[in-house]
């Protein structure tokens, strides 16, 4: 992982994101690898100059909202103003189970989420903040240092459209939803132009990016690894996403022309386990990326 994110430092990317688990993703028994996000988001703070650093996202099941911002705004002091944060409903049921944590249902979620928006809103920008909701309070709550950007990015994930979309017009700078194919994220991306209006937002204030998963090959032998790999991870997951990147740099580049020409901000590729495939890596930042900059 830190030669992943040294290799992002140094090859023109411009964001390196953990994700926010116990356990391995898609669930695949809990015997896999897992670091804590937190933690390894600071490590990669104080070891890169460059890329943006964040999660996609922290579920907002896992901590309070007071002990996150502390903490992004710790990374940001770290990372000399390059700290991005990023919250979500929470989803796998799996992972709340095995820790004995409660998992609320689905409304209950995006009721946490919207709140907890809000609370880290106000901590990154207030001397102090109160807050009183359902979920979470505040009473004169410091959080000093401020955050060293004037403006430290909030972002949301997810793609619900009833709550969390109209959470993202309220409260996000950034929206990020997983593995959709390109029309039906821009079929999302429009229903958020609509909260935008009824939340009197202007939805180009909103950066609006795509995750897809990672299974180029550098060429047609390392494209069948991959669809191996894929297969393992994907074929049983039963939400049937489609957004990845599969086949070889062509194939590639194709899907990566189809979220652009969709309207999206950035892609960012998620790798699921190591030990990662640096030719197909270097085939990506030297054949897909510079047709995209």
């Amino acid at each position: 992982m830190r030669k992943l994110w040294r290799f992002a430092d140094e090859r023109g990317f411009d964001w390196f994101s953990v994700s926010d688990h116990f356990q391995e993703t898609p669930p695949q028994g809990g015997d896999g690898a897992c670091f804590e996000s937190v933690s390894t988001m600071a490590t990669v703070a104080a070891e890169t100059t460059r890329v943006r650093v964040g999660c996609l996202v922290f579920c907002v099941g896992y901590r309070h909202p007071g002990v996150l911002a502390k903490a992004v705004t710790t990374i940001d002091h770290i990372s000399d103003g390059r700290a991005d944060c990023g919250i979500g409903a929470g989803w796998d049921e799996v992972e709340f189970a095995s820790y004995g944590l409660r998992f609320p249902p689905i409304r209950e979620r995006e009721d946490q989420l919207e709140e907890y928006a809000e609370v880290l809103r106000l901590l990154f920008d207030r001397h102090r903040a109160d807050f009183t909701g359902a979920h979470y309070r505040l009473v004169n709550a410091p959080n000093n240092p401020k955050p060293r950007q004037a403006r430290l990015p909030l972002w949301i994930g997810g793609s619900g459209e009833k709550r969390t979309l109209r959470t993202v017009a309220r409260f996000a700078d950034g929206w990020n939803a997983p593995y959709l194919s390109p029309d039906e994220w821009r079929r999302k991306s429009a229903v958020l132009d609509g909260w935008c209006a009824k939340a009197d937002r202007d939805p180009a204030a909103i950066a609006r990016t795509i995750n897809v998963g990672f299974y180029m090959g550098a060429d047609e032998r390392g494209a069948r690894r991959h669809e191996e790999l894929y297969q393992k991870h994907w074929a049983n997951d039963p939400r049937g996403m489609t957004g990845f990147l599969r086949g070889t740099p062509a194939e590639a580049t194709e899907t990566v022309a189809a979220f652009a020409g969709a309207g999206a901000y950035r892609m960012n590729i998620a790798l699921r386990e190591g030990p990662y495939d640096w030719e197909a890596l270097e085939a990506f930042a030297a054949t897909i990326m510079p047709r995209f900059a």
